[in-house]
C-alpha cells in the first residue's frame, strides 16, 4: 500500500476509535447522571409512627399522619427536638411544615435542625437550624447551641412573600460540604458557604418546638435524598 494511503487509513482508524470513546464516555456520563438526579427520596417519617426517631416521646406524637407537639392552651415549657436515630452527610431533604400560637403569650419558633447532635442534656441540639417563625426566622440559617446566632437572615420582603402564614409550608434544604442552601416554598432564602472547617458536615436530623410560648408545631412528608 502507498505509504500516503497507510497513514490515511490509520488517520481514519484512529479518528473512528476517538469517536467510540467518546461516545462511550458521553454514555456513561449522561447514564451517571441520570442515576443521580433520578434518585428517589427516602421518607425519613412513615406516616404511622416515629420508628427511626428519638425525643420526649410524650410530647411528641403522631396524629392524622403528622408529627405534632404542643398546645394552644400550654405553654411549652423548654426547647424540645425530636431527631433522627441516623447521621446523615450531604443530602437534599424535603418536609412541610406548619405553625401555630399567640404571640402574647411569648416567643412562638420551630425549626429543622441538621447536621446535628443531641446536646448532653438530652432535650436540646447543637448544630444547624432552618428556623422557623415570625417576625424574621422564617427562611433563616440559626447555629443552635453552638455559636448561638443567626448565620444567615434572609430577605424580609422575599420571605413574606413566600411564606403561607397558619398553614403549610415547604422547606427544601441542601447540603454539599460546606455549601448550605435553604428553600421556602421554592424561594431561596439561604445560600451560605461555611468557612469553619471544625464545624462538622454529618450528623442527626431534628424537628424543634421552641420553649416559652402556647405553641403548636406539625410536620409531615420528610423525605431525603442522600448524596452518595
Amino acid at each position: 500500500m502507498h505509504a500516503a494511503a497507510e497513514k490515511s487509513v490509520c488517520a481514519a482508524a484512529f479518528i473512528s476509535a476517538m469517536k467510540r470513546s467518546f461516545l462511550s464516555l458521553l454514555c456513561f456520563g449522561l447514564v451517571s447522571a441520570f442515576a443521580v438526579f433520578a434518585a428517589d427520596p427516602v421518607p425519613l417519617f412513615d406516616g404511622k409512627s416515629l420508628e427511626g426517631w428519638e425525643g420526649d416521646l410524650d410530647l411528641w406524637h403522631v396524629k392524622d399522619g403528622v408529627i405534632t407537639a404542643g398546645s394552644a392552651d400550654r405553654k411549652q415549657p423548654r426547647n424540645e427536638f425530636l431527631s433522627t436515630k441516623k447521621d446523615f452527610g450531604d443530602f437534599t431533604l424535603t418536609l412541610k411544615i406548619k405553625l401555630a400560637g399567640d404571640p402574647k403569650t411569648g416567643f412562638v419558633n420551630s425549626g429543622v435542625q441538621f447536621h446535628s447532635q443531641r446536646h448532653p442534656d438530652g432535650h436540646e441540639m447543637i448544630g444547624y437550624q432552618a428556623d422557623a417563625g415570625l417576625p424574621k426566622y422564617w427562611g433563616a440559617l440559626y447555629d443552635e447551641s453552638r455559636r448561638k446566632k443567626m448565620l444567615v437572615e434572609p430577605d424580609q420582603a422575599k420571605m413574606e412573600k413566600a411564606l403561607k402564614a397558619d398553614d403549610w409550608n415547604d422547606y427544601k434544604i441542601v447540603s454539599k460540604g460546606n455549601h448550605i442552601q435553604i428553600f421556602l416554598n421554592g424561594v431561596q432564602t439561604v445560600d451560605y458557604t461555611e468557612e469553619d472547617a471544625s464545624i462538622p458536615h454529618k450528623g442527626k436530623i431534628g424537628l424543634q418546638i421552641h420553649g416559652g410560648a402556647n405553641t403548636t408545631v406539625w410536620f409531615k412528608d420528610i423525605s431525603i435524598v442522600e448524596e452518595k
